[in-house]
């Protein structure tokens, strides 16, 4: 019990699971009365949905009956209730869905499926295009069935438009490095580093899945008619590392778009790890100089301009800035600068987000508590604010299949026996209270 009361103690600031939060700024989110039916996997639609979800969407997510998501075999794992694993990216990219087992490659599950279609506002599938057109579920097959649908498909490179790499499966690395993020940090001779920690490829057009469907949403309710919403990864990624190409552009060499190439923009050392500070204009130059005492710089040809700051940062200021920062934290010596109109940042580590009070605040962390261990997991907030709606409450992830029933029941009438016949060929997976009756 005592470690339990550490731990509820040390993330006593994140927000929990069926809390809501800024109960005062309204009573309604903005998606409320918005269905999504998702047919997703892994990780960039999968977070679309649930950034959907915060915002009041309601998302039934459809799963094989056996394997489930391919997400829910990440790592690191927990041991759910049912005896299943269930991994990383599954866990952080589900919260607030109902899982909903049917065997797409049955044609019983198909029909189930497009019998549903009617009742939900938005279809999206991020499967490698072509297999839901073999399998009749793609915009094609269900517009007829639901002129106002909105239907969004996410895949490496897009399905509207001829291209070479039509078909290409991917994944977040594979675009991250199409993109020429990876180049400008590259040395010479050395092999491209790899970063999967983040998923940049996965989000970035999650974000923008989460953009098009919303707007195809304002065109249904403006013209009746809904349409097809594209998304490539590789086309959001271009579009967040815009700065490669266009630098290319301007004749600007590739590592202009890295640190110590203009002005002072690197990490700086503390007493205790790292800050970043970004003075990349001719006030905050002047500000940062005369703040380290060193006004002297502001007349002399070496420091003038961007490029001859940079050259400095690694000596004369690296010093300045290092003495001056000895016995300072980070976040002190970043709120010191910040104070000054000075741009600076500590850098931080997975546990200074954890107690991080800016985070807190903001409701950016969400506790869930696993079935398997005291120590709750953290999975990221919505990070979109609106003074006029609460946030939350959030539900946890679901277990495979464990709304099955539910929704068929709900959606189409189905009866008990109904579904145990479908269970028992192998169409669907009945989890929760059902589960034994499969």
């Amino acid at each position: 019990m005592q470690n339990v009361d550490l731990r509820r103690s040390r993330y006593a600031r994140a927000m929990r699971i069926d809390e809501t939060r800024n109960a005062d700024r309204g009573a309604r989110r903005p998606l409320e009365g918005i269905r999504i039916l998702a047919l997703e996997q892994m990780q960039a639609l999968p977070y679309a949905t649930q950034l959907l979800g915060h915002l009041g969407a309601e998302i039934v997510k459809i799963e094989h009956p056996e394997t489930g998501d391919t997400a829910r075999f990440g790592m690191p794992w927990i041991d759910e209730p049912d005896g299943r694993r269930t991994g990383a990216t599954f866990l952080r990219n589900n919260l607030s869905k109902r899982s909903l087992a049917i065997d797409l490659k049955i044609e019983k599950g198909r029909e189930l499926v497009k019998r549903l279609v009617p009742r939900f506002d938005v279809v999206c599938e991020n499967f490698t295009p072509g297999t839901t057109a073999r399998l009749g579920l793609d915009y094609a097959a269900l517009r007829p069935l639901h002129p106002r649908l909105v239907y969004c498909a996410v895949s490496g490179f897009g399905q509207l438009d001829d291209t070479p790499y039509e078909g290409f499966p991917a994944y977040a690395p594979i675009v991250e490095a199409m993109s020429g993020m990876y180049e400008p940090t590259r040395r010479e001779g050395e092999k491209p580093e790899i970063v999967t920690a983040g998923a940049l490829g996965d989000n970035a057009a999650a974000i923008f899945a989460v953009i098009g469907i919303l707007a195809a949403l304002r065109h249904r309710d403006a013209t009746g008619e809904g349409q097809m919403v594209d998304i490539a990864m590789y086309d959001a990624m271009i579009a967040l590392i815009d700065m490669v190409p266009f630098l290319a552009s301007m004749n600007a060499p590739p590592e202009w778009a890295t640190s110590g190439s203009q002005g002072v923009n690197d990490a700086f050392r503390a007493k205790d790890g790292y800050f970043v500070v970004t003075v990349l204009r001719p006030h905050h130059f002047e500000r940062l100089a005369r703040f380290l005492g060193h006004p002297e710089w502001l007349t002399d040809p070496d420091y003038d301009g961007l490029q001859a700051q940079a050259q400095k940062a690694n000596g004369p200021i690296r010093e300045a800035i290092e003495d001056w920062a000895r016995d300072k934290t980070k976040i002190e010596a970043a709120q010191t600068l910040a104070a000054e109109g000075i741009a600076a940042g500590a850098s931080h580590i997975a546990e200074d987000i954890a107690t991080d009070p800016h985070v807190a605040k903001r409701n950016m962390l969400i506790e869930v508590d696993r079935p398997d261990a005291d120590a709750p997991f953290q999975v990221v907030g919505n990070p979109v604010k609106l003074s006029a709606s609460p946030e939350g409450p959030v539900r946890r992830f679901p277990m495979l299949g464990e709304h099955t029933a539910e929704v068929l029941r709900q959606e189409l009438g189905l009866d008990t026996d109904e579904l145990s016949d479908l269970a028992r060929r192998g169409v669907v997976r009945l989890g929760g209270a059902d589960a034994s009756r499969d």
